[in-house]
């Protein structure tokens, strides 16, 4: 319960107009820790230099919740040029895309303009080698995401996009199942949006319970499926370690699977993990609009309020 409350708290500070504006202004030195820049150069520059270290990268350029057709649009072509540009510079076009950002919900000429920039950013991907994670959202989206998910995998294969569960929603674990017709790669979250308990487990043991669930639960249905992976999105050392001794029992190899985490965040355990051959690969997040990211990543952990806390006085 504390956990909730705590997140609570900090994201309603954080929503407030003029702490905003304090911290765009004063807390970019701090920021700059999870998000890896504000121009698409940097954030492939960041994959170059992961890969250093035997890690791979999944780019998210920010943004969530667009208001207008013209900004959609907008935002699904900064994403298409992403994928252009990643591809030269030798990286693989792998992209995370919120589909609020691109126009989701938002109907033009009879169709769901998120869909329509979906169907090009998808296309793009199969076109280039790359791949789409479609980012969930707030629970009002889920089922509308799911239905967009299973017909643009239809049209375009598991090879080029797949999508993510949270496991404090209630609902996840019936959505896995319902999925699995389509062996699709999916990410394994926890969940950082602010929701109510109706919806979502409001215990930390709980959410940690469910992960490992659909976790095992994925890893399982893919065992006879070479191409389904799953993503497990964790920093959690003791899920990490359960998952090392779960593959293992049940002869899971380790393509069936990747580790993901956050850019910024436990690089060193990153490190650990992929020189012991687990893939291995951040999220690496980057664009003018960093706030809600970054407020999102300060309600995680207590100890981040103080990290802010000290930028902010440094200025």
């Amino acid at each position: 319960m504390f956990d909730r409350i705590y997140r609570s708290t900090v994201l309603g500070v954080a929503g407030r107009r003029p702490v905003e504006n304090l911290v765009r202004t004063r807390a970019w030195s701090v920021a700059k820790r999870f998000v890896a820049g504000e121009e698409s150069a940097t954030a492939i520059a960041a994959v170059k230099e992961l890969a250093k270290d035997g890690i791979l990268g999944n780019l998210d350029l920010l943004g969530e919740f667009v208001s207008s057709p013209e900004t959609a649009n907008a935002f699904a072509e900064q994403i298409l040029s992403l994928q252009a540009q990643a591809a030269e510079a030798g990286v693989k076009p792998y992209v995370s895309v919120k589909l609020s950002s691109i126009g989701q919900g938002q109907t033009v000429d009879g169709a769901d303009l998120g869909y329509v920039n979906a169907r090009r950013i998808v296309g793009r991907a199969r076109e280039l080698g790359g791949y789409v994670c479609l980012d969930m959202e707030d629970h009002p989206r889920v089922d509308q995401t799911l239905r967009q998910f299973r017909d643009l995998l239809g049209e375009f294969g598991a090879g080029h996009v797949g999508t993510v569960l949270q496991s404090y929603l209630y609902r996840s674990e019936a959505d896995r199942d319902g999925l699995d017709d389509l062996r699709p790669s999916l990410r394994i979250v926890k969940g950082a949006y602010l929701e109510p308990e109706s919806v979502a487990m409001p215990d930390k043991s709980d959410v940690d319970a469910a992960f490992r669930r659909l976790v095992y639960s994925h890893l399982k249905a893919g065992l006879d499926h070479p191409t389904q992976v799953t993503n497990i999105a964790t920093h959690d050392p003791e899920i990490i370690e359960d998952v090392k001794m779960f593959v293992v029992a049940h002869g899971i190899p380790k393509s069936a699977f990747e580790f993901q985490m956050l850019y910024g965040i436990r690089r060193d355990l990153q490190k650990k993990l992929a020189a012991e051959g687990f893939t291995v690969r951040a999220y690496i997040p980057y664009g003018r609009d960093w706030y809600a990211y970054f407020s999102r990543r300060i309600a995680e952990r207590p100890a981040n309020v103080m990290f802010v806390l000290k930028g902010l006085l440094r200025g």
